[in-house]
């Protein structure tokens, strides 16, 4: 079982911008996440495994997140050239997934038992198998925050970091609980 101060060295070795630990048992798994998830802003909902209601409902993953002890958030900023740099929002997305990975992969690769929660919907396929065949990458395939029922201000708040970093920035935001 790594240390806090490993959990923040390996993300920081993944590249992330701000890290900060949480327990999860403060975790709120709440239903109005998910209507907001139901409501279509981002088109994934029903059509994704890792999406609601594919990712599974509120009690289970509240009863996962129990058995973990430990928690830590992972954040990524980009900084933007005006409010409608599109370029950046979505390159400081793909970065951000791309050290989230690296960092569930050192947790997998140290045998450390993990449920990871990802910024935004899955992006790996272009088109999921949902509902009709099995996802084609069960271990690279992690469901969002949003869609595990978390309001992500509040979890950032938990681990001590902020979820705004001023203008002209964005910021994604994952998690992992683990052992």
């Amino acid at each position: 079982m790594p240390t806090d101060a490993e959990s923040l060295a390996a993300a920081q070795a993944s590249g992330f911008d701000h890290a900060g630990m949480l327990t999860p048992d403060t975790l709120s798994f709440l239903p109005e996440v998910r209507e907001m998830c139901a409501s279509g802003r981002c088109g994934k909902y029903g059509k994704c495994w890792t999406c609601p209601p594919g990712c599974g409902t509120l009690e289970t993953l509240r009863e996962q997140a129990a058995t973990y002890p430990r928690g830590i958030l992972l954040q990524s900023t980009g900084i933007l050239e005006d409010d409608f740099d599109v370029e950046t929002m979505l390159e400081t997305e793909r970065v951000h997934k791309e050290r989230f990975q690296h960092f569930v992969s050192w947790l997998r690769a140290n045998t450390i038992r993990s449920m990871p929660m990802s910024a935004g919907a899955c992006t790996i396929c272009e088109t999921c198998t949902y509902p009709d065949a099995p996802c084609r990458f069960p271990e690279r395939a992690i469901p969002s925050m949003e869609s595990c029922g978390l309001l992500v201000s509040d979890v950032c708040t938990m681990a001590g970091l902020p979820y705004y970093y001023g203008p002209q920035t964005i910021t994604y935001s994952s998690c992992a609980l683990f052992d």
